[in-house]
């Protein structure tokens, strides 16, 4: 039968509407489901069996659900919240998205790719063990990547700094320190802007939160939970000196009360190896060391050529112990475990020497090093959730983002003129036969 004008017209109208409803539904796309080689419809059900609110784990029937390399999204990618994608496999942070500085990338367990916008000057936060949240730093918000809620859950001004190996709560670190100095009539300081910081642990669910008693910091800069969450290590700057100094102090303490078990000055040299920094077995404390350039006045070359180790302290008396296992340059800290490996993240300068780039590495006691997971060029941070670094669960596809996984205005913006245009061109066809069929008689 042959269509006429206003046939074809309602035809092509019809069938551009449902392709962009089609294109635009948030369910998973094949090609995000194929990347890691998942049908598309059981690829999240099948691995994904969700806990609650409260962080429960997240169990996967696949061994290999990190990917060994992940790439660049598009620049029209849509955000966790428009599009939740569900648990992560891992995240990464780079600038190379449409927002042109740094943004999260959540890479979910079925291979899709979605972004975690960053506000201004807001630092990286914190993915929970089991990846479904995201933790963000000051805001005190805390993002559902299952369902792309956001809701704030804590006080502002926290920074959180490690998350226990249950989920349930998070070490964090609050700034006291007045920001603006005033004085009275008589010329005197009113307020202080070098208050000591106050280390918290927060239930970032509830939004309860107490104060450790750890004594006296300027500045915290890490901390990491014991494996059975009944210790604590946190390190800092106990005073503005030592903060300008970089020499730093690790404590570690009992979180239910009872004050410091022991301290060390760890110098200008020495680090909590990071949130990880506890060793499976609970009896070593991990510390990143180094040779080359120490002190604030140290160029970005002479950082990047620091050569550096990982030492050990017992975690009953705080004494060295073990022998050092060097790990290279460019190393970010250790994010966990496999067996007795130290999982290091590395954020090495390419070839170019204009950009870093994130790596995930397995480290043997003989200093050899297994890449196990590396990020695009560009990328400058990398976070796997701690349920899968306790499985091993590494050497998963190559997943690519999907291109049609946009938020609904992109969809818009293509089709609405695409539209337009159509009926403009229907329109002009009907008027052209209008004009050339013969008056009747």
């Amino acid at each position: 039968m042959r269509l006429t004008g206003e046939r074809l017209r309602r035809a092509v109208v019809v069938g551009l509407a449902l392709g962009l409803v089609a294109l635009s539904a948030p369910a998973t796309t094949a090609a995000d489901s194929v990347a890691l080689g998942a049908p598309a419809a059981t690829a999240a059900d099948s691995n994904v069996a969700d806990g609650t609110a409260g962080g429960g784990a997240v169990t996967d029937s696949t061994a290999g659900v990190v990917p060994s390399r992940v790439r660049d999204p598009w620049l029209w990618q849509a955000t966790v919240g428009q599009r939740p994608a569900g648990p992560a496999a891992l995240v990464f942070f780079t600038d190379r998205t449409r927002y042109f500085e740094s943004t999260g990338v959540l890479v979910a367990r079925d291979g899709a790719y979605r972004l975690i916008p960053i506000g201004m000057a807001e630092g990286h936060g914190l993915l929970s063990p089991d990846g479904r949240h995201y933790l963000r730093p000051d805001s005190g918000e805390l993002l559902d990547l299952t369902t792309g809620r956001q809701r704030r859950t804590m006080s502002t001004g926290v920074y959180p700094m490690a998350w226990s190996s249950d989920g349930q709560q998070v070490l964090g670190t609050r700034s006291n320190d007045d920001s603006v100095i005033s004085y009275g009539p008589d010329n005197q300081q009113l307020n202080d802007p070098e208050k000591p910081d106050d280390l918290l642990v927060v239930d970032p669910f509830r939004g309860t939160e107490r104060t450790l008693d750890v004594g006296t910091f300027a500045a915290h800069t890490g901390a990491a939970w014991s494996p059975g969450g009944d210790l604590v290590a946190v390190t800092g700057w106990p005073d503005v000196p030592a903060l300008l100094a970089e020499r730093q102090r690790l404590v570690v303490l009992d979180p239910t009360g009872g004050g410091p078990r022991w301290q060390v000055d760890l110098g200008d040299r020495r680090m909590l190896a990071g949130p990880a920094a506890w060793h499976p077995d609970g009896r070593r404390l991990a510390l990143l060391a180094f040779d080359g350039c120490a002190g604030p006045r140290c160029t970005s070359e002479q950082l990047a050529a620091r050569s550096w180790r990982i030492e050990f302290l017992d975690t009953a008396t705080g004494q060295a112990v073990g022998q050092a296992l060097p790990a290279g340059t460019s190393v970010s800290g250790i994010v966990g475990w496999r067996g007795d490996d130290p999982l290091l993240r590395y954020v090495n300068r390419t070839e170019a020497d204009t950009d870093r780039q994130a790596t995930l590495a397995a480290l043997s006691p003989e200093g050899g090093r297994e890449v196990l997971v590396t990020g695009p060029v560009g990328s400058t941070d990398l976070m796997v959730p701690g349920h899968l670094l306790t499985r091993a669960a590494f050497g998963g596809p190559e997943p690519r983002p999907s291109p049609f996984a946009a938020p609904l205005w992109v969809y818009l913006t293509l089709g609405v003129p695409t539209l337009l245009a159509i009926a403009l061109v229907v329109r002009r066809i009907r008027r052209r036969r209008a004009a050339t069929v013969p008056a009747p008689a």
